[in-house]
């Protein structure tokens, strides 16, 4: 299965005001695709810009897990 560069994106940037309002979504379907895809298809621009996307992404997913860390530890000592 191929998806374009542009497609991801749009799920991405859809896929941010759904965590924003903590609606479930199908854990692990995106990421799924992702890693079934055949990279041989793709160009350098291609690999390339999938590469920024997905070092984008992963910047975002580590700065939301130290955020949910932070509330964590803040709701923790609340009870202590």
């Amino acid at each position: 299965m191929f998806l374009s560069i542009t497609l991801e994106q749009s799920e991405i940037k859809h896929g941010e005001a759904a965590m924003e309002e903590e609606i479930d979504a199908p854990k692990g379907s995106i990421l799924a695709q992702l890693a079934e895809q055949d990279l041989s298809l793709q160009g350098v621009e291609e690999l390339t810009a999938r590469i920024n996307l997905l070092k984008q992404e992963i910047s975002r997913a580590e700065a939301m897990l130290e955020s949910k860390k932070g509330s964590r530890s803040d709701a923790e000592a609340l009870f202590k």
